[in-house]
């Protein structure tokens, strides 16, 4: 059966009987990955009552119906399960956690994001990392209380990765 190159969708043949079979395997995939959300981070073992229409990401050493589906998602439908192979760069959104996970470099990665800025009501609150910010030095013994909240704020913003 001829399949899409990207997800494996099936694709209908001239002449092929009983079609439906085909369009309906299609369309569930496509129902999968047209707004993908998956219950949570990749587990090994299937669900013992899945919901219709739930999804899952396959951690590594699937078992039982996921055992040699690793890193693929599983989707429940009305004719059992169903497993996509991912391709690299795909995103999902975990349910239960909100996070969004990538496919990235053959494994899924969860809550972090990339991009070169952030903005929030147009105004930007974040870009890319400017140079180290050195810690206070110098001065008198009367601005040493200022010095020590200085380099804790310092720290602080070190430790969230927001400053070098």
């Amino acid at each position: 059966m001829e399949q899409t190159a990207r997800f494996k969708i099936p694709l209908l043949s001239p002449g092929q009987a009983q079609k439906e079979f085909t369009h309906n395997e299609a369309l569930e995939r496509i129902g999968a990955l047209l707004c993908p959300v998956v219950e949570d981070i990749p587990q090994a073992a299937p669900p013992a009552d899945p919901a219709t229409g739930a999804c899952y990401l396959i951690a590594d050493g699937g078992s039982g119906t996921w055992a040699g589906q690793d890193g693929a998602i599983a989707c429940f439908t009305n004719g059992g399960w169903r497993f996509i192979e991912p391709e690299e760069g795909v995103i999902v959104t975990g349910l239960s956690s909100g996070e969004q996970i990538q496919r990235r470099s053959g494994s899924w990665e969860a809550g972090i994001s990339r991009c070169r800025e952030v903005r929030i009501a147009g105004q930007t609150v974040l870009r890319g990392r400017q140079p180290d910010v050195p810690d206070p030095a110098g001065g008198t013994v009367i601005d040493s209380e200022c010095r020590a909240a200085l380099t804790a704020l310092l720290g602080t913003l070190r430790t969230h990765g927001i400053i070098g």
